[in-house]
């Protein structure tokens, strides 16, 4: 699972406003990599780096919009090999300037299973590909579409052939006002904490922009947890690596400025 989520906006991390149930029972029993720091944390640089183990400047994309070309093994390729099915969902990020066009199997770096979209922000309005030239629109909210989408791939391939499924949520990247109302409600600016180095002038601002940032949070944490009943109640929960990674973190204020 890949979002923009800030490693330390999480309630295991200590961040007071993060609502990360699921998330934090998930990092009470896995491996924390708190020391791990991306070459370039920048979206499209990060996720041709998770995808080919490459620095940016030996996959080409240094910084967003850029292809990436096929000359990289990629993981779904190496897997592939080895006996593996592929799938990818959600946001990808990695054809270049053209965010909405259709991406054809070759370019797809061996994912064969396919419901993504190259990057949008209107997560109430979003879109993606399958496996023709045709424009189809998840439904409602596009991580929780995303996720149930994930799910029903999950509950079909347990117990078969081995499989690598990325599920590349948008969230919580700006705009931050458009969870699901009932995240929003119980995120509220007036409750926000903010770090003591968030400078007067912004601090009205920061409360509002990071209720909904964490209201996106907090809808993503319900994802996740969804993600881990199927996994259990599929009976490969023991038997399945589940990585939970973010290619920048899109806090504005973590540093008492804009970025």
């Amino acid at each position: 699972c890949s979002s923009d989520v800030c490693a330390s906006d999480m309630g295991y991390a200590g961040d007071p406003n993060a609502r990360t149930t699921n998330l934090d029972r998930l990092a009470g029993r896995s491996i924390d990599f708190r020391n791990a720091v991306s070459t370039c944390p920048v979206c499209c640089p990060y996720r041709a780096s998770l995808l080919t183990g490459q620095y940016p400047l030996t996959h080409g994309v240094f910084l967003n919009d850029v292809p990436l070309g096929n000359e990289a093994p990629s993981i779904a390729r190496v897997l592939i090999e080895t006996g593996y099915d592929t799938a990818y969902i959600g946001k990808w990020h990695l054809d270049g300037i053209d965010r909405g066009a259709f991406i054809p199997p070759e370019r797809r770096q061996g994912f064969h299973f396919w419901r993504a979209y190259g990057c949008t922000h209107d997560y109430n309005n979003s879109f993606y590909y399958a496996d023709l030239d045709q424009k189809l629109e998840w439904e409602g909210y596009d991580a929780a579409a995303q996720t149930r989408e994930a799910n029903s791939y999950i509950r079909e391939h347990a117990g078969g052939r081995p499989f690598c499924l990325f599920l590349s949520w948008g969230p919580p990247h700006a705009p931050y006002h458009t969870a699901p109302e009932r995240f929003r409600a119980v995120v509220r600016a007036e409750d926000i904490r903010l770090r003591e180095n968030v400078p007067e002038r912004f601090q009205n601002r920061a409360r509002e922009d990071l209720a909904g940032y964490y209201a996106h949070i907090a809808a993503l944490d319900e994802c996740l947890g969804e993600i881990l009943a199927t996994l259990e109640a599929s009976g490969i929960d023991r038997n399945t690596i589940l990585v939970f990674t973010s290619d920048h973190g899109d806090m504005l204020y973590s540093q008492g400025g804009q970025k």
